[in-house]
């Protein structure tokens, strides 16, 4: 049996006229992530720490940017991609860990939703996926609320 430890970042600037996806759901606020598919940072950060501890590359060369395939794409859509590629390299999800760094909006009354979403995606209990959230302490473009950043770790087992 053997174990296998990806970690994962992603961050995206903030901007009008988008909808905020984070961890696949929909949060209300003023502003979205900008990005060339829904730019959900957390599922990012996950796919690429997926992808990582498989030995699978980077979510960029799963899916380029500009690739019209994967304009405005559903980051569970790429999400659902990443974990059959990990599946088929001989691995399954034993736990995650994400980590949101924004000034606003609070993800606490989503924090349930998102859990079980990505516990069903991955096939995995809800008590196996870790989210919390941080402020950058209003230090730096997070701080000024310029964008979003999250960080994911994932420990994988071969099948």
């Amino acid at each position: 049996m053997s174990f296998r430890i990806g970690q994962g970042y992603d961050a995206h600037r903030l901007t009008e006229g988008r909808p905020l996806v984070l961890g696949g759901e929909v949060i209300p606020y003023d502003r979205g992530l900008e990005g060339f598919s829904d730019a959900d940072v957390l599922l990012h950060a996950l796919g690429d720490a997926l992808l990582g501890a498989a030995g699978l590359g980077d979510l960029g060369s799963h899916f380029p940017p500009g690739d019209a395939q994967w304009k405005d794409a559903d980051s569970c859509d790429l999400l659902r991609e990443i974990l059959f590629q990990v599946g088929d390299a001989g691995y399954r999800v034993v736990n995650c860990d994400l980590t949101l760094i924004a000034e606003a909006p609070k993800i606490a009354p989503y924090s349930s939703s998102i859990r079980r979403r990505l516990a069903d995606l991955m096939e995995t209990d809800i008590d196996a996926v870790g989210l919390k959230a941080t402020t950058n302490e209003t230090l730096g473009w997070i701080g000024r609320g310029e964008g979003m950043a999250a960080i994911a770790v994932v420990l994988l087992q071969g099948k």
